[in-house]
């Protein structure tokens, strides 16, 4: 095995440890940190895949962004300090046959399809001036129609939050 197959086992680990942890503690402070080793691991394989843009972004929202809101939003809740938050799990046997049911379905078409593998990886710089380029040139208009609409978005929440204290 090659360095490369050793470091995409690595993050896939990483990945899916983390992502069980999350999905299986039972307190959220526990879920929120596994969290974060979820993300980087999901980042590490994008480095991986050569999707630079994609790595990086997953950083900068994912953990600088929701991430760390997420856990200053449980730590500094007052009732955080007094009460341990603790989830629970229901519909057990449900989730379990629909899991299995899609793991069957995933391990099917994995096995089934014939994978096309390149010799070497192509040689590509980053994706970052690409996407940047596509993003004002060709998609200019769908970007800031975009913008716009989560600027207004914004507005409207904020708008919605100060008439409620105020009430």
């Amino acid at each position: 095995m090659d360095f490369t197959t050793i470091v995409f086992y690595l993050f896939a680990a990483i990945t899916l440890g983390s992502g069980a942890v999350v999905v299986f503690s039972r307190n959220i402070v526990h879920s929120a940190f596994s969290l974060l080793f979820a993300f980087f691991g999901v980042a590490g394989l994008y480095v991986l895949l050569l999707a630079d843009f994609l790595a990086v972004t997953q950083l900068l929202i994912y953990v600088g962004g929701i991430l760390v809101l997420l856990i200053f939003g449980v730590m500094l809740t007052s009732s955080v300090i007094d009460v341990q938050i603790k989830t629970g799990t229901v519909q057990v046997l449900p989730a379990l046959f629909i899991v299995g049911a899609l793991a069957a379905a995933l391990l099917t078409v994995f096995w089934s399809t014939e994978w096309k593998v390149l010799p070497d990886p192509p040689a590509v710089d980053t994706t970052a001036p690409q996407i940047g380029e596509l993003l004002l040139t060709t998609y200019l208009l769908p970007f800031e129609i975009a913008s716009v609409i989560l600027l207004v978005a914004l507005v409207g929440a904020a708008m919605i939050a100060r008439r409620e204290k105020q009430a």
